[in-house]
């Protein structure tokens, strides 16, 4: 987990010996300002050289300039920039971050021509200078160039000349606040499952409490008494001891219904007795990431003083081997009473799910339920890796969900539920079994979780495929993404908020 630079926003002043000076061009090329400052000259002799036209994403750099004490000059193009939405300029802040490099200090001079920056935009570039800069080498004790990593390193500072400061300063804490917990899901996901169990989780999770943030541990005695039977049995394979983490931010009206999320916290998977492939279980120290992005969003929403009543609930478990293990056929009672015929103990996280959903349910009786989880693989099949699945009973959840993803490019996409699925799960031996067919797996697994929602308006995301291992892009170069904190931030704040 390195630095995370720190951002200033001012006028255009001249930039700082020692420093990179990066300019933003669209293909108009510069604006008068930007190209009154002597940096700009060279930058724009260097231009036709390189074929620089202000494409999106494109860069020109000139090293050790002539004339000047900088390091190095960059133009980056914006494209068409006043055409971009908030997430053209969000790559365009993670396409300037990669130019970085071991600068000290970052001058980005942020003016179009014939376009005006506004502040919100520049708090977009912003946000993707932040998102960029991220990478997990907590462990590392070594930098790449064999320098000793222990030696802390001071954050590149990253000063955006931009037409109103004053509103993009405004703007940032909120955004900043967000990207902090974009970064603690990432951080979260990225642990080896070692260090991270269901009690350092929780441990975790009760940080939240500085931000404001009410936190509640439910240990396995209290979830004995609840009844958990059917997320307990899923924890019984592990000396490790399962937790239920309940977070509150109460930032809405008095006895306002609040809007609850809930999350697969599975700090680790091995499938249990019906134990997976050796070759990628590694990955599976992420199978609690939608646990995580609960977690981060938690701490967004408290960090900004979000006006809303939110839950957050996350059902913390280890899924291991031993004697004690569940066995396929074990056949289990949840909160709800409901009984649950276990054939395959790798399908494990609905079974995690159906009680944390039922607790929320009971205890809260929320406005609406969205869950999040790294649940099956068969999500993966159908939509790949840039799509998480949606699945819902309600379609105005499910519409707002899907504009959300659409706005912060974390895009979800509606799945089918019905009752010819249902009958694929009934059991002869219980109330139900927790898998179906070789067919429509993900789609099953929805089947299940909504047994334990009742009528409240619910939707399951299938973050299998963003949550961890997803394609980098101009935002993110970790395996773990953070995905689901922006996402679920926009639909409370276009929706929920007072």
């Amino acid at each position: 987990m390195n630095s995370r630079p720190s951002i200033a926003f001012a006028k255009f002043a001249a930039p700082k010996k020692g420093s990179v000076f990066v300019l933003v061009a669209d293909e108009g090329g510069l604006s008068d300002a930007a190209r009154a400052c002597d940096p700009a000259k060279t930058l724009d002799r260097a231009f036709p050289v390189a074929d620089f036209t202000g494409k999106f994403a494109s860069l020109v750099e000139v090293l050790a300039p002539e004339g000047t004490s900088l390091e190095r000059l960059v133009a980056v193009g914006a494209g068409k920039g006043s055409n971009l939405d908030d997430y053209g300029w969000l790559k365009l802040g993670g396409t300037i971050a990669a130019s970085f490099r071991k600068a000290n200090e970052v001058a980005v001079v942020l003016d179009l021509p014939g376009a005006a920056v506004s502040g919100r935009q520049a708090v977009q570039l912003a946000a993707g200078i932040l998102l960029r800069s991220y990478s997990f080498d907590k462990y590392k004790t070594k930098k790449n160039n064999g320098d000793d990593k222990r030696e802390p390193k001071k954050p590149v500072k990253v000063t955006i000349h931009t037409a109103d400061p004053a509103a993009a300063k405004k703007a940032f804490a909120d955004e900043a606040a967000v990207i902090d917990g974009v970064l603690l899901a990432r951080d979260l996901v990225n642990e080896p499952a070692n260090v991270l169990g269901p009690v350092e989780f929780a441990a975790r999770i009760a940080e939240l409490e500085a931000l404001g943030v009410t936190v509640e541990i439910l240990a396995e005695k209290e979830m004995k008494k609840l009844g958990m039977g059917s997320l307990l049995g899923v924890a019984q394979g592990s000396p490790r001891g399962a937790r239920i983490a309940v977070m509150r931010w109460d930032g809405g009206k008095a006895k306002e219904s609040p809007v609850a999320f809930v999350g697969k916290g599975v700090t680790f998977d091995t499938g249990g007795n019906s134990i997976k492939p050796a070759s990628g279980m590694e990955d599976m120290k992420g199978d609690m990431g939608g646990a995580a992005a609960v977690t981060g969003l938690m701490h967004a929403l408290a960090a900004r003083k979000a006006k809303v009543s939110v839950v957050g609930i996350v059902g913390l478990v280890e899924n291991a081997v031993d004697g004690h293990a569940q066995r396929p056929g074990d056949i289990v009672t949840s909160m709800s009473g409901q009984t649950i015929e276990v054939l395959n103990t790798d399908a494990e996280g609905r079974l995690v799910l159906a009680d944390a959903l039922w607790y929320c349910n009971d205890r809260f009786q929320p406005k609406f339920m969205i869950n999040l989880a790294t649940l099956t693989g068969a999500i993966m099949v159908a939509l790949g890796q840039h799509y998480a699945g949606l699945f819902s009973n309600n379609d105005e959840l499910a519409d707002r969900l899907t504009a959300a993803g659409q706005a912060t490019q974390e895009r979800v996409w509606r799945m089918p539920l019905g009752a010819e699925y249902d009958k694929l799960i009934d059991s002869k031996n219980a109330d139900m079994k927790n898998i179906g067919g070789r067919h429509g797996g993900a789609i099953i697994a929805a089947q299940f979780l909504q047994r334990f929602v009742k009528d409240t308006p619910w939707a399951h995301l299938d973050i299998a495929g963003t949550a961890m291992g997803a394609p980098s892009n101009e935002i993110n170069q970790s395996w773990a993404s953070g995905f689901g904190v922006r996402l679920l931030d926009r639909l409370v704040r276009d929706h929920y908020e007072q």
